[in-house]
């Protein structure tokens, strides 16, 4: 995936918030040569020298992406045929062994520590959340699209999100 050129005013671990004021309105990628991973046939590809609990987390992803969205998949048990959003976050946290038990997306707006994390963020609303890793974004879709985990490049609003990150990562 080539760089793509993006203008702003924010840039932290590999993910570009565009912004407007002092809140984010919009979640970026942009590649930064060994820090961000980049999609290969809808799998995320990492750089070498991630820590442990960042390759799990990414190795977890790309185990449940392009499965089904299924409301309340990966809340009874983290292995489903299908994963909601909060489901897809807990099953990569809990995949990177940063998570026991499967959050809802209002739960999840306070767990670890607030703001961007430096490989792993969440960002989490009331109805909604995905997790950014190496700087790529997990996601279920918005704007009522409901397609299963897909790793993903393009922007997306921010509006209502807050952003929490694993200690340390």
């Amino acid at each position: 995936m080539p760089p793509r050129l993006v203008f702003s005013l924010s840039i932290l671990a590999g993910v570009l918030l565009c912004s407007c004021g002092s809140r984010p309105k919009t979640w970026e990628y942009e590649y930064n040569r060994g820090k961000t991973a980049v999609i290969v046939n809808g799998k995320a590809v990492p750089p070498a020298g991630l820590p442990s609990k960042v390759m799990r987390a990414i190795s977890a992803g790309n185990r449940i992406a392009g499965m089904p969205y299924k409301y309340g998949g990966g809340h009874r048990s983290f292995e489903d045929s299908g994963y909601d959003c909060s489901g897809t976050v807990s099953y990569v946290l809990h995949g990177a062994g940063l998570l026991k038990s499967a959050g809802t997306s209002s739960s999840l707006r306070s767990y670890g520590k607030s703001g961007e994390g430096k490989y792993i963020t969440i960002y989490s609303r009331n109805g909604h959340t995905f997790i950014v890793v190496a700087g790529l974004r997990l996601d279920t879709g918005y704007n009522g699209e409901r397609r299963g985990p897909r790793w993903s490049t393009k922007s997306r609003p921010m509006k209502g999100y807050v952003a929490r990150h694993p200690p340390g990562l």
